[in-house]
Parts: structure tokens; C-alpha cells; sequence
């Protein structure tokens, strides 16, 4: 399908927008809590930035994958080594205390450490997402494009939301860091190698058994790393 032979007035185009919109604001859900992770212990007039930021990365990132490395998907071995990445942003997003190093990291330095855990978090989770969103979009890129630019200030929004009720409700830092390492453990049980080796209908049994199991192990590294920490007010 060619963007240039439907006119705007053309119900089949807005028809194939609005679900690339509509599907990239879903699959986008995680990538939204990523970003009010990152972005819950900047400033307050640095967090808006980062968030705008994020989610630019998120999008532009979604992008290259759905035209670069959607054929990389079968390979064996890739969603294990993602699934380990995300665990390690999920944790270490968890562990890191809003004010460590208040003083001493300039508030740019913050800003983009943040977006840089927003581009590596996005880089994994858009390993499953780039195929649907490119099956809607079929051989039209510029549909595909411009779907997704509209989809950034949605992913704003939603990543806003999420950070305001981060900051009101720090309980919910710990179900944010749950939920990737959900995501994680459903990205282990769909790797092509381990679909080989035990057979789809043995996994997709376990789907839900190892995203708790990512979810549990996450919260237990996060919990086990604070405990150690020494307590700043002594």
C-alpha cells in the first residue's frame, strides 16, 4: 500500500492511521512507565523536558526497529539477552535514590542519563511491537511515519500521568519495576531457541508462571540491594 495513491479524503487512510496510532498507544504502555521511572527524580522544571524527550526516543526508536530490525526477531538467543537488559533497567531503576547526588550532577547530566535508560529500555521492549504496528502499515513508510509522530504527544501524556502519580504515590515505583520485569519474562519465554528446544506448548504454558517469576525476581533484587545500602540520615 502507497500513501500517495489514497487521497486525504480516503476513509481506508484514516482507517490504516488511526490503528497505527491506536496500537502504537497500547503497545506503548510500558514504554510510558519507563519513562516516568527515569524521569520521577528530575526537577520538576527538568522533568517535562525529559519526558517530551523520552517519549521523542521512544517513537523515533519504534521507527528504526519497524524498518531496520523487525527481520532480527527470529533470531535464537535475542529476547533472552533483551529480557536479562530489561531486568537490569527495571532494577536499577528501582534502586536508585531521588536524591543521590542531588548536589553534585548538573541537572543537563541528569536529564540525559534519563533519557539514555529511556532509549536502551525502548531499544528492548520494541522487539515485539515493531511487527504489529508494521503489519498495519503494510509497504507505506510514510504511513507508518506518520502515525507514529502523532502518537508522541499520546505517550506524553500518558508517561505525564504516570509520573504525577509516581511522585504522589511512591509504592507505585515498585509496581512499575514489577511490571518490566513481567515484560521481561514474557520476552524470555518467546525466544525462538527455547521455543525449539521445549516446543510452543510447553511455553506458552509457563508465559505466566516466568513473568511472575521476572516480576518477583525484579522486586527481590531491588528490595535486596536498598536493605544493603547504608541509610543516608546516619
Amino acid at each position: 500500500m502507497d500513501l500517495t495513491s489514497f487521497s486525504l479524503g480516503d476513509p481506508l487512510l484514516w482507517g490504516k492511521l488511526f490503528e497505527i496510532i491506536l496500537l502504537n498507544v497500547i503497545l506503548s504502555g510500558d514504554n510510558a512507565v519507563v519513562i516516568a521511572l527515569a524521569c520521577r527524580a528530575l526537577a520538576p522544571e527538568q522533568r517535562t523536558k525529559g519526558i517530551a524527550l523520552g517519549a521523542a526516543v521512544a517513537v523515533v526508536l519504534r521507527i528504526a526497529f519497524t524498518v531496520v530490525i523487525a527481520s532480527l526477531l527470529s533470531m535464537p538467543f535475542l529476547r533472552i539477552v533483551g529480557a536479562g537488559l530489561l531486568i537490569w533497567i527495571a532494577v536499577k531503576l528501582l534502586v536508585e535514590d531521588e536524591g543521590q547526588d542531588e548536589d553534585s550532577i548538573a541537572a543537563s547530566s541528569k536529564l540525559w542519563k534519563a533519557v539514555q535508560t529511556v532509549a536502551i529500555a525502548d531499544v528492548v521492549m520494541s522487539l515485539d511491537n515493531v511487527l504489529a504496528i508494521a503489519g498495519v502499515a503494510r509497504d507505506s513508510m510514510p504511513l507508518l511515519i506518520v502515525g507514529l509522530v502523532i502518537s508522541i504527544p499520546l505517550i506524553v501524556v500518558g508517561a505525564s500521568l504516570i509520573t504525577n502519580l509516581l511522585t504522589r504515590f511512591p509504592i507505585l515505583v515498585w509496581a512499575g519495576a514489577g511490571l518490566l520485569g513481567w515484560v521481561a519474562g514474557e520476552m524470555l519465554d518467546s525466544d525462538p531457541w527455547l521455543v525449539t528446544r521445549f516446543g510452543a506448548e510447553l511455553l506458552h504454558q509457563l508465559e505466566y508462571p516466568v513473568a511472575i517469576l521476572g516480576a518477583l525476581l525484579v522486586l527481590g533484587l531491588g528490595y535486596l540491594i536498598k536493605s544493603r545500602r547504608p541509610d543516608p540520615a546516619h
